[in-house]
C-alpha cells in the first residue's frame, strides 16, 4: 500500500497521558488527550480512520505498551527519535511548543518524511533489554553502597550495625547481580549465541560490546549497510561549515544510544592496540594531523563495519579477508 493513500495520525506520549492528532483525507481533525493506559488505547483505536499510519517519539519506555496494542491489532506503526522531531520543528519554524502542538507536528513529519514501520521487540530480545536493565541498576547501587562505606572509613571507626547492614547488602547485590548475568548469558545463547561469538572474534569487541550491539541492532537483522549502523547508533559525522568565515570542528551526531557509543568507545580502545587495521586506522589519521578523538571515532566505525560484515557474512573474523560484496565492504 502506497503511503500516500495512508492518514497519518500525531502522538506525543508521556508517562500518563498521550496527545494525539489526526488529520483525514477530506480534511477533518481529530485531536484530543487520552490516558496512557489499556482504556485510552481502545478509545484511540475507535478514532483511527481506515489506512491510519501511527507516529509517535520514542519517549523512553512511555511508547512502548501503545505502539504494541496497535501493532497487534494491524496498525503501522513508526516510532522517531525525539531529536529528529524537534530538528523538523525547528525546520518548520514551530514556534508553539504543547504536547497537542508537537502531536501536529509529528503527525505532518509522517506524512512528508521517508519513515520506517516499527515492529515490537521479540520476546527474547525484550526479556534481555530487562535483565541487562536491572544488572546495570545494581551495579549502581553496588557502587553507591561501597563509595558511602569508603567516605565512613575515611572520617573515622565505623558504627559496628551499619557496617555489617553495609556488607550483609553487597553480598545480596552480588549474589543478584551473578544471577542477571545467568539469565543473559542463557538468554543471548539461545538467540544469538553464533552471533555473539562471530562479534567477539573481532579484536576489540569483548562479551559487553556484543552483548549490546546485538540487543540495540536486534541482531543487526533490519540494516542493509555498515552505514545504516553508524546513523542508527549516533556515528556518523555531523561537518559545521558556512561560507568561509563560519567553520566549526566536526562531531559526531548524538542522535543514537549513549551508553552503545560508550561501550564502543572503550571497545576501540583495545582494537587500538590489538586489531590491526583499526590500528593501522587510527596512526594513519594521526599523522595526517587529526585529534585523537576524530581518530577514534574513525576507530569506532571501523569496528562497526568489521562487526556488520562477520554479522552477515556468518563467519568469524578474518583480518586477511575481502569481501567481493559491496554491502559488505
Amino acid at each position: 500500500m502506497e503511503k500516500a493513500l495512508h492518514v497519518f495520525a500525531g502522538v506525543d506520549i508521556s508517562k500518563e497521558k498521550f496527545d494525539f492528532y489526526i488529520k483525514t483525507v477530506e480534511g477533518k481533525i481529530q485531536k484530543g488527550k487520552l490516558s496512557n493506559n489499556n482504556e485510552g488505547f481502545k478509545e484511540f483505536l475507535l478514532k483511527l480512520p481506515q489506512n491510519t499510519w501511527v507516529v509517535m517519539e520514542a519517549s523512553g519506555p512511555y511508547y512502548y505498551q501503545l505502539a504494541t496494542f496497535l501493532f497487534e491489532r494491524g496498525i503501522k506503526i513508526s516510532v522517531i527519535n525525539p531529536l529528529v522531531i524537534k530538528r523538523f520543528m525547528q525546520m518548520q519554524l514551530k514556534r508553539t511548543k504543547t504536547d497537542s502542538a508537537d502531536a501536529q507536528s509529528i503527525a505532518a513529519y509522517g506524512s512528508l518524511m521517508e519513515i520506517k514501520p516499527w515492529e515490537p521487540l521479540k520476546e527474547s530480545y525484550l526479556q534481555i533489554k530487562q535483565w541487562y536493565a536491572y544488572q546495570k541498576q545494581l551495579l549502581k547501587h553496588q557502587h553507591a553502597i561501597l563509595m558511602k562505606m569508603e567516605s565512613f572509613i575515611a572520617a573515622g571507626p565505623v558504627n559496628v550495625l551499619i557496617r555489617k547492614s553495609m556488607e550483609e547488602e553487597l553480598l545480596r547485590i552480588e549474589e543478584n547481580i551473578k544471577e542477571a548475568n545467568k539469565h543473559l548469558n542463557e538468554l543471548i545463547e539461545i538467540e544469538n549465541g553464533e552471533l555473539r561469538k562471530q562479534l567477539e572474534s573481532v579484536p576489540g569487541i569483548g562479551p559487553k560490546t556484543s552483548l549490546l550491539l546485538i540487543v540495540a541492532l536486534r541482531g543487526f537483522d533490519n540494516f542493509e549497510n555498515y552505514k545504516q549502523v553508524i546513523s542508527y547508533l549516533g556515528l556518523s559525522p555531523r561537518i559545521y561549515e558556512s561560507g568561509t568565515s563560519v567553520k566549526g570542528k566536526t562531531k559526531i551526531c548524538k542522535m543514537g544510544m549513549t551508553e552503545v557509543r560508550k561501550c564502543l568507545y572503550m571497545a576501540a580502545r583495545s582494537a587500538k592496540a590489538y586489531n590491526q587495521t583499526c590500528k593501522d586506522l587510527y596512526l594513519r589519521l594521526r599523522a595526517k594531523g587529526k585529534a585523537h578523538r576524530v581518530a577514534m571515532i574513525a576507530v569506532v566505525n571501523k569496528l562497526i563495519k568489521q562487526a556488520f560484515a562477520v554479522a552477515k557474512s556468518g563467519v568469524g573474523y578474518d583480518k586477511n579477508y575481502r569481501h567481493l560484496n559491496p554491502i559488505l565492504k
